[in-house]
């Protein structure tokens, strides 16, 4: 064994300290900075959605989210953590649980790992991206004690997320930390675990933190940018911090998992939420089969297009946290029974005889065109379809709707007592009394929401004409054509794709000249997340071509 990683090992059995104490690094903390000449570069962009208004929350001190760890990463150092780099850094679950079991490493060590790089990179004013607005104070603590577990013999395969640690997208509820939605407004909701969190927990994982997000999941201004809360600050791309955005909402699961600030994270959609931000930060995103996983404790905007789902750096972590995530809720209207024993598979599977739709409109994309081939030189069908569709208006009426019903629902259900909010009328008069600090962009979407004036039944006959429109052209395009997947990019085809309840799984596909990444974009029928993954995990085999930006190696 490496003597450096046997000195890592030794520093953190519980209550043992059999090596010489590495230097404090009392030096490492945030201080805010002129972001003068950074807004001006970015307002110089050509892209109009990168003139960012401010970079940096006004309201969190970055140096609280790292406080509650001083102790352990002082003992930590730099020394164990450059150490570690080669059995983390872009490591899949797999990896790291045969490092573990090789006595490698520990679960401490990783979880002390991840917070001791969140801190070295959010202190430094050139590669800062403002992706997590939370830490849990007793992650490393559950780590310890998962180690133990370990030690007694608890068996652990390499397909566990047992001690493995997961950021939250912020409007997923865990005790000891806020549920915010990145919104002041919420900034004390200390409210209990989510269904899904409870999951994860049952099943060994290590909650992190709480990542970043587009506030009120980008339903809330009119012309903020993707990525952008009043509590964790604008979200930064690492592919390109100021040239590229993050996507959103989930922009802060997206941007920290490929920072490596955790070994894999949640997201949610509502539509292309996942989606957007995976494909943007070279990342495998699943947006599964409303009804396949939990909304209890999920901060809402529509209870029919809602879901929660996996945010990775390759297709077996996504079925690995997928599997963690799952179980029947009976408190969600949304799930099927089958939900209670619905899983999916990592395998190597034979393309022969999959039948893959290809849109006419990618025809001059080369990384589409390039990836086509890969699949049909594997034995894949390439099958050419015209997808006729056109999105009825009301859409973001039908949103807007929901959210006016299922965030009152939620905050009389799961708010902690110290909310001031029960509406979003009350969340607009909230906001308007500090508009500089709580909605700097303006809360275009909850002025129109607080002015719509549904009911029930005109709601439910909105839901039901977006979504039958949307699900008979899908239907119609894999009957027709006898498909197993359509193929997309990014998050193009993730409206119909939402309102239809068509799960989708998007994957690295390249980067274009200028470093921007693009994903390829599987679309299957409702519950049918395995022919993604099958066909996901062999594209993903023979491509390989998601790559660690160089500047967060």
């Amino acid at each position: 064994m490496n003597s450096v990683v046997r000195l890592i090992l030794k520093s953190f059995l519980p209550g043992v300290l059999s090596f010489q104490a590495i230097a404090a690094d009392n030096s490492i903390m945030w201080m805010p900075y002129d972001e003068s000449t950074d807004l001006a570069t970015l307002a110089a962009h050509e892209n109009d959605s990168m003139h960012y208004s401010l970079l940096n929350s006004k309201v969190l001190d970055k140096n609280s989210l790292w406080e509650p760890y001083s102790r352990e990463l002082d003992r930590f150092g730099a020394e164990n953590y450059e150490a570690l780099k080669p059995l983390i850094l872009d490591r899949p679950i797999s990896s790291i649980q045969n490092a573990v079991a090789a006595g490698l490493l520990t679960y401490e060590a990783l979880t002390t790992f991840y917070i001791y790089r969140i801190r070295e990179i959010e202190s430094d004013d050139s590669r800062f991206i403002n992706a997590v607005i939370a830490l849990n104070p007793v992650a490393i603590n559950r780590a310890r004690m998962l180690d133990e577990l370990r030690r007694q013999g608890r068996g652990v395969p390499a397909d566990s997320i047992f001690g493995i640690p997961v950021l939250l997208k912020d409007n997923i509820g865990a005790a000891g930390m806020a549920t915010s939605a990145g919104a002041i407004a919420l900034q004390n909701n200390y409210t209990t675990n989510a269904f899904v969190t409870e999951r994860l927990l049952e099943n060994g994982a290590v909650i992190l933190g709480k990542a970043n997000l587009s506030e009120w999941a980008f339903f809330f201004c009119n012309d903020c940018p993707s990525g952008y809360s009043a509590m964790g600050g604008q979200t930064l791309n690492p592919y390109g911090r100021f040239e590229f955005g993050t996507g959103g909402s989930s922009s802060g699961s997206g941007a920290a998992t490929a920072a490596n600030y955790a070994t894999v994270a949640i997201g949610s959609e509502t539509s292309g939420s996942i989606l957007s931000p995976a494909s943007a930060n070279s990342l495998v995103g699943l947006k599964p089969t409303t009804g396949t996983i939990s909304r209890s404790g999920v901060v809402p905007i529509s209870a029919t297009l809602d879901t929660t789902g996996p945010m990775t750096r390759s297709v077996a972590d996504a079925v690995i946290l997928f599997n963690a995530m799952t179980g029947y809720d009976e408190n969600d209207l949304a799930m099927p029974l089958l939900s209670a024993d619905f899983a999916l598979e990592y395998r190597t599977v034979d393309l022969t005889g999959k039948r893959l739709g290809v849109l006419e409109s990618f025809a001059d994309n080369m990384f589409y065109q390039s990836a086509l081939g890969l699949l049909s030189e594997n034995g894949a069908t390439i099958v050419e379809v015209l997808l006729d569709y056109e999105r009825s208006e009301g859409f973001s009426e039908l949103l807007g709707g929901e959210m006016v019903r299922d965030l009152a629902l939620y905050l009389e259900s799961y708010s902690a007592d110290e909310v001031q909010i029960d509406s979003i009328a009350s969340l607009r008069a909230f906001n308007n009394s500090d508009m500089d600090t709580r909605a700097p962009y303006g809360q275009g979407l909850v002025d129109m929401m607080d002015a719509l004036e549904f009911s029930a039944a005109e709601l439910g006959s909105l839901a039901d004409d977006l979504q039958s429109g949307a699900r008979a052209a899908l239907q119609q395009l894999f009957n027709e054509s006898n498909l197993d997947v359509l193929l997309s990019i990014n998050n193009r085809h993730a409206g119909v794709a939402a309102l239809a309840n068509f799960p989708a799984l998007t994957i690295p596909m390249g980067y274009e000249a200028s470093g921007r990444p693009i994903g390829l974009t599987l679309i299957a029928p409702s519950f049918r997340e395995q022919d993604l993954i099958d066909i996901g995990a062999r594209f993903e085999q023979l491509s390989a071509a998601r790559k660690m930006h160089e500047q967060y190696q």
